[in-house]
């Protein structure tokens, strides 16, 4: 297990816990409606042997004495993603944005006069507007 320079384990396990909290703010109602469906928990709890499997891929050192809870949080974040796969999603069609708006785009319109024989001026050698180079490959 490794870890990045400049990060020391203190550091990263803080990093872990603050995700793990905020994961566990978004999921943390046992109950919740969206729109006419309505969802219930029903927590499938992972293992500590699994949890700590997923830690060693992740890089991650937990302490014995967090691995409870963090066996909890893992488990309700297992467990919304569940029930959002669950989610009846016939019919439904995809979209990038929320909202029905479109992207708001500037007019089409040149903006800036054409230079090219002022900037050109400077160069060594140009021909029907464009910049001559010397012949590098043969």
């Amino acid at each position: 297990m490794g870890i990045r320079s400049g990060e020391s384990i203190q550091q990263r396990n803080l990093t872990t816990h603050t995700t793990l909290s905020k994961a566990l703010c978004i999921i943390a109602a046992p109950r919740f409606s969206v729109g006419s469906m309505h969802f219930e928990v029903n927590f499938v709890s992972l293992s500590k042997d699994q949890v700590k499997d997923i830690a060693t891929l992740a890089r991650l050192t937990i302490a014995a004495d967090e691995m409870d809870d963090v066996v909890d949080k893992l488990s309700r974040i297992v467990d919304f993603v569940d029930q959002l796969q669950a989610a009846p999603t016939d019919g439904v069609v995809p979209m990038a944005h929320p909202l029905n708006t479109c992207q708001r785009l500037r007019p089409d319109t040149v903006t800036e006069s054409n230079e090219r024989e002022r900037i050109q001026a400077n160069a060594s050698a140009v021909q029907d507007g464009l910049y001559l180079v010397p012949k590098v490959l043969d």
